[in-house]
């Protein structure tokens, strides 16, 4: 049984409440050419996306996203649109004419980019810059509350602001606290058409954040929606895999309003995953699922623990359902080994799913993002050249961005980064330092190699 929330309209879909779980994705392309944005659309509303996102930079993208809107309801697509706004308020109270949405990030929508160094916040120096929260958003919730547009109050974990992280750290508690400042915000002017997300790259961080997300808001009262969502899942089985395991993990908990599978596929690609998820959480007590056994281990000092499952579905199910049903297991300590009966499973599909819920790490583990409109390179080509360079890497993570957005936070989670900077232009990480800045694409991916090889985590094939 789903945990109730109150129910926000976004356009004419409603999320939460005794409403279904609502499916949705991202445009790719360009938020100012109105015509490839409005094909996405288009083609993401004939496969069963409810609700589309579209990246807002700044004035320009806003403004398209009025030509956009106007060019669908000529068309009669009515889908519910949701502007994306990172680091500049005022794009979002410009879009906030043509929108349903918005989708605001609590890490950088009025802090300035972290620069992840130790800073000494007194109480007095805090509460002075949580003002600041106050006096940027509230035009903002005063806007959206006129015209009925709703707010995601979306944290990333790889984009918490330095006072977050001073004072709460780099941790799901702190993701919380940073969408609580915008959360409190909101109440007190009487406006509660918002929901959250609290994204991760790492399904554990994400899963752990929503759980204390929604024992806090139990503690006091709240009844907000959730997003949910792994953001930078990366592509092909290894993307569904760790979507599968913190998204579903959560919808079997009973938690969850309106989903997005991240991929760095085309966005339409999103949508198969996602309505495999929730018809698995929603179908759960009718199908007739696995028995999960636990095997002895050979001996008591090994503590070997074995899930041991048989599925009889299609290899698109299995890579959700198991994923799903051992992911949660797994996630939360109950075994720390998988063995699975099935005709359709892939050769690494056990040693893939240990991997995602980070028990074991027997190649590299991709961070990748799905891209949208900031995009700076082909995402997709580049992903699958880089994997196919470096991807027999274990115990090392890499981190593919197509923008800066989230990009140096991202890289606290992994190794090494490829972060597109600027067009034609690719900034290397080690960690979240930026060590190569500007480097010509042609020459980025072997430069990557290097700096993996310079700091003696390659091995040969």
């Amino acid at each position: 049984m789903r945990w109730k929330t109150r129910v926000v309209k976004v356009g004419r879909v409603s999320i939460g409440g005794d409403n279904p779980v609502r499916i949705q994705s991202m445009t790719t392309s360009d938020t100012r050419n109105v015509k490839a944005t409005v094909d996405q659309i288009l083609k993401l509303q004939d496969v069963g996306c409810e609700i589309v996102r579209m990246t807002v930079q700044g004035k320009k993208e806003a403004e398209a996203c009025g030509e956009i809107k106007n060019e669908l309801i000529r068309l009669g697509c009515d889908m519910p649109l949701v502007a994306d706004i990172h680091f500049y308020p005022p794009a979002a109270m410009v879009v906030a004419d043509f929108v349903d949405k918005i989708r605001i990030n609590p890490g950088n929508f009025v802090d300035t980019r972290a620069i992840f160094k130790k800073i000494i916040y007194t109480d007095e120096m805090y509460a002075k810059e949580v003002l600041k929260i106050e006096e940027e958003f509230a035009p903002l919730i005063e806007k959206c509350k006129k015209r009925g547009v709703a707010i995601r109050i979306g944290t990333n974990h790889g984009s918490l602001s330095d006072r977050i992280m001073n004072r709460y750290g780099d941790t799901p508690f702190g993701m919380v606290e940073s969408a609580f400042e915008f959360a409190r915000v909101c109440r007190k002017y009487d406006y509660h058409n918002f929901l959250f997300s609290m994204k991760a790259s790492n399904p554990l961080v994400m899963i752990h954040a929503y759980r204390l997300l929604v024992a806090e808001m139990v503690n006091i009262g709240w009844n907000y929606p959730l997003h949910l969502g792994v953001t930078e899942a990366g592509n092909g089985e290894d993307g569904r895999i760790k979507s599968a395991v913190g998204i579903g993990s959560l919808l079997l908990d009973g938690l969850g309003d309106t989903i997005r599978v991240s991929l760095t596929e085309d966005p339409w690609a999103e949508i198969d995953p996602c309505k495999r998820i929730i018809k698995f959480a929603k179908e759960r007590s009718k199908l007739r699922l696995p028995t999960v056994d636990t095997l002895v281990p050979k001996t008591l000092k090994e503590g070997s623990v074995i899930l041991k499952a048989k599925y009889d579905v299609s290899a698109a199910d299995l890579v959700i359902l198991a994923s799903m049903e051992l992911g949660a297991k797994l996630i939360d300590g109950l075994g720390n080994g998988v063995s699975i009966d099935s005709h359709h499973k892939s050769e690494d599909f056990e040693r893939n799913l240990l991997q995602a819920c980070r028990i074991i790490s027997f190649k590299t583990d991709f961070i990748a993002c799905p891209g949208c409109g900031r995009t700076l390179f082909d995402l997709q080509s580049v992903t699958n050249r880089i994997k196919e360079k470096t991807g027999h890497l274990p115990n090392v993570k890499i981190a593919i961005m197509g923008c800066i957005v989230n990009g140096p936070g991202e890289m606290a989670d992994a190794d090494f980064g490829y972060v597109g900077s600027r067009p034609g232009k690719i900034d290397l990480y080690v960690g979240k330092t930026c060590v190569e800045k500007n480097i010509d694409f042609i020459d980025a991916e072997t430069k990557l190699i290097d700096l993996i090889k310079s700091h003696g985590k390659w091995v040969e094939k």
